[in-house]
C-alpha cells in the first residue's frame, strides 16, 4: 500500500491598475546680467571722468551698463580692450500663465493632461482593459497569478 503524499498548495491571484493625469507644470530659469570690461594699453571713461567704468543702472533686475569710452594711451604701442554684456531676463510683475511664454531666457511650460475616456479594469479571470485617455495621460495596468507547491 503507497503512503499518501502531502502538499501544500498556495495560489494567489493579484490585480492594478493605475491611471495618472498630469497637472500644469511651468519650469522657468531667469538669466542674470552679467558686465565684463578687460584691457591693457587703453585709457577708459564714462564720459564724465577719466579712467572710469560706470557701473550703469539696474531696472526691474536688468543692468544697464554706462558708457564706456577706450582711448589707446601711447599711439604705435600694443593695446587690447574687451567688453561683454549679457542682459538679465527681467523680473516679471505677475505669474504666467500656462501655455504663454514668459520673459525668461529658459522656459518649459507644459498644459494639463485631458483625462478624456481613460478607463482601466481587471477581471478575476486576468482580462485587462485599459482605455487611453486624452494628452498627458498614462493607464497602466498588471495582473499577477502566483503558484506554490510544497
Amino acid at each position: 500500500m503507497a503512503a499518501p503524499a502531502h502538499a501544500d498548495i498556495t495560489h494567489r491571484l493579484s490585480s492594478s491598475v493605475q491611471l495618472n493625469v498630469n497637472s500644469a507644470a511651468t519650469q522657468a530659469t531667469r538669466i542674470g546680467s552679467s558686465y565684463s570690461v578687460s584691457g591693457s594699453g587703453v585709457a577708459t571713461t564714462d564720459g564724465t571722468t577719466a579712467n572710469t567704468i560706470s557701473t550703469g543702472a539696474i531696472t526691474s533686475g536688468v543692468m544697464a551698463p554706462g558708457n564706456i569710452s577706450a582711448t589707446q594711451v601711447t599711439s604705435g604701442n600694443a593695446f587690447s580692450y574687451s567688453a561683454t554684456y549679457t542682459q538679465a531676463d527681467a523680473v516679471p510683475t505677475s505669474a504666467v500663465s500656462v501655455g504663454d511664454v514668459g520673459n525668461f531666457g529658459s522656459m518649459t511650460s507644459n498644459a494639463a493632461g485631458t483625462a478624456g475616456s481613460l478607463a482601466g479594469t481587471i477581471t478575476s479571470a486576468g482580462a485587462m482593459t485599459l482605455t487611453a485617455g486624452g494628452a498627458g495621460t498614462q493607464a497602466t495596468g498588471q495582473f499577477v497569478t502566483e503558484l506554490t507547491v510544497d
